[in-house]
């Protein structure tokens, strides 16, 4: 007579993979890397074809990847291949104003000398970070990349779930970790619905040459309208991103680039003495979108897809980075356990673990924006006595340094 528990066992041992992760953009690669470390069979299914990991021209986009983050690429064993391609920030300058004026005369500065751990952070280039994941995946072992697939369907089921591809092709694994952005299918698929609304405003993308060095010193200046981010990049070359409302926005990125430069010129200033592009343009909408549940049957959410927020603050990467530590411990800590890594209770340690985090850092994100994205006399008065109090106070502002850094809160262990 045959042994049902027998049975489920043989099942558990025919999945495809341990865990599958549909998308392939910065944290699904992440979180492969750092699952396979862990001893995990891993499938990833990226929609995207597998020269796009590999463009060698600098096209403008780049990250602000916060100290935390930085510890948990070297880990997973990508930021050996991109370190010494990166710009280290070492100080923050946030200021308030309108273009054309100069900022107003109170202001927060925070420098990295302020804390024991080094720079705050590291901007770097787009084409070596996802040029440095396509390396470390080639090379690790347990690591399945499924280039140019999308997932149709899923199924989970009491022993795990299984995907339908584009391909017909059906795949199966204990867990299906969903790092498909804000439109996630996954999170749809799962019946997970979002909380979210539009800001108003478009997020204008670009990168820029200046005459004079910018000494790893970011920049953060609140307009009106939305803020202006100028971050280092290596070189006398700096990453802008430009907030602006959507009228505002469409009609400025329908310009020449000559043109283009001459409204963002007022709004940057003479302080880096003359700019040109050194990239193509972007942009995108401003919202958040918050998944109501990061959970459900044998599926979980990472990054945008569990929480896309403002990047008024840089931490839309970083908050991913920081999902992809605490899933990776989770579910390691799980399997030395000899629990079923995609059963309810597992998976509700992640979720706990990186809920309260996240709805605080988009509420954050929130109420700056609203904050300061206004011309109203009363509210200027307010954030300029504030910023200029908090600048005045070493304890709050180390406070927001280690902020920055991302050292706050409970970190994975990949982290610290």
């Amino acid at each position: 007579m045959d042994n049902p528990a027998r049975g489920r066992i043989l099942r558990r041992m025919e999945h495809d993979a341990d865990i599958l992760i549909t998308g392939g953009g910065l944290n699904g690669p992440a979180l492969a890397l750092a699952l396979v470390r862990a001893g995990f069979r891993v499938t990833l299914v990226d929609a995207q074809p597998a020269q796009a990991q590999g463009a060698d021209d600098f096209d403008g986009r780049s990250y602000a990847l916060a100290l935390a983050s930085v510890r948990l690429l070297t880990a997973i064993g990508v930021w050996e291949r991109v370190g010494d391609k990166a710009q280290p920030m070492l100080d923050i300058k946030v200021t308030d104003g309108r273009a054309g004026e100069g900022p107003a005369p109170f202001w927060m500065h925070f420098d990295h000398r302020e804390i024991e751990e080094g720079p705050m952070g590291q901007m770097l280039e787009d084409r070596y970070l996802r040029r440095a994941f396509a390396e470390a995946m080639a090379a690790a072992p347990g690591l399945t990349v499924l280039h140019g697939e999308t997932v149709i369907a899923q199924d989970p089921g009491v022993d795990g779930v299984t995907v339908t591809l584009a391909s017909g092709q059906s795949l199966s694994a204990k867990l299906l970790v969903g790092c498909d952005g804000r439109s996630s299918g996954t999170a749809a698929r799962a019946g997970i619905k979002r909380t979210g609304w539009d800001y108003g405003q478009t997020a204008l993308v670009c990168a820029i040459a200046h005459e004079l060095p910018h000494e790893g010193v970011a920049h953060q200046f609140f307009m009106p309208p939305g803020p202006l981010a100028i971050l280092p990049l290596p070189g006398n070359r700096s990453s802008i991103v430009w907030s602006e409302r959507h009228g505002a926005a469409k009609a400025i990125n329908a310009l020449t680039d000559e043109d283009y430069l001459a409204v963002l010129r007022p709004r940057f200033g003479d302080f880096l003495g003359q700019i040109s592009l050194a990239g193509k343009r972007f942009s995108y909408p401003l919202g958040l979108s918050l998944a109501q549940s990061f959970i459900a049957p044998r599926v979980t959410l990472i990054g945008d897809a569990a929480h896309g927020m403002h990047p008024i603050a840089g931490q839309g990467l970083n908050a991913g980075l920081r999902d992809i530590g605490a899933l990776a411990q989770v579910l390691d800590e799980a399997q030395q356990r000899g629990e079923d890594i995609g059963a309810e209770t597992v998976l509700m340690r992640y979720q706990e673990w990186r809920r309260f985090d996240t709805a605080t850092l988009a509420m954050a994100t929130d109420l700056s924006n609203r904050l300061f994205s206004n011309d109203n006399p009363l509210l200027r008065l307010a954030r300029d006595v504030g910023m200029g109090a908090i600048n005045a106070l070493p304890p709050l502002r180390r406070g927001f340094i280690r902020e920055a850094a991302g050292l706050t809160g409970e970190l994975p262990a990949l982290m610290r």
